[in-house]
């Protein structure tokens, strides 16, 4: 009996499901370059003819894991940057949340951390493309800041490029830190976003 076309669905998306779980789950200790479908497929249950079901290649799968890694860390911080509060409680509302981030999805952060400047050339290009997306978002939450009122877009863009990086940086520090390697690098990245925030309040709109 043929299943229904909502079950076949759901089948579907359970098989992508498991091989993006099984991938991710290999490249704990491995970059993507050294991955091949059969290991993927092997570790998933499914065939190797059914990976090509749902990804043309690795590269494919990895750039939808980089679009899943960074997906709940953009709407985490939305979430912090639309919030009231002065500039010392978004900062430590902030660290929070990365540490928060990590904490949940330390597999993400981990495979992020490797194919940033990896070897897979369009999973590079999508992690630089879910920066640069991420950093258009929170220039428009910025917006509306009334110390930032005047400034340029691609100056408010410039400053959510800041943001991004250190948020994005600490988040990749942390993932391998210990315990008291934590601590510290949540105290530093509370000052590096206090420095930011100070020069922004004394920087001259052009």
């Amino acid at each position: 009996m043929t299943p229904a076309p909502g079950v076949r669905q759901a089948q579907k998306q359970a098989s992508r499901r498991a091989l993006l779980d099984a991938a991710l789950a290999l490249l704990e200790g491995q970059n993507l370059s050294g991955l091949g479908v059969r290991e993927v497929t092997r570790a998933a249950g499914l065939s190797p003819a059914g990976f090509y079901r749902h990804f043309a290649d690795l590269a494919e799968l990895g750039v939808v894991l980089v679009r899943e890694s960074l997906a709940n860390l953009h709407e985490m911080v939305r979430a912090v940057f639309v919030g009231s509060g002065d500039p010392e409680q978004l900062i430590d509302r902030s660290v929070e949340v990365i540490d928060a981030h990590v904490a949940e999805h330390a597999a993400y952060i981990r495979f992020l951390a490797r194919e940033r400047h990896g070897g897979v050339k369009p999973v590079r290009d999508a992690v630089g493309a879910e920066l640069r997306h991420f950093a258009e978002e929170l220039a428009e939450l910025l917006a509306p800041r009334p110390e930032l009122v005047d400034w340029s877009p691609s100056e408010r863009r410039m400053l959510a490029e800041l943001y991004v990086d250190r948020m994005v940086g600490t988040a990749l520090a942390l993932v391998e830190a210990d315990p008291a390697e934590r601590v510290a690098i949540a105290d530093t990245v509370r000052t590096q976003l206090r420095l930011i925030t100070l020069g922004s309040r004394h920087w001259k709109a052009s």
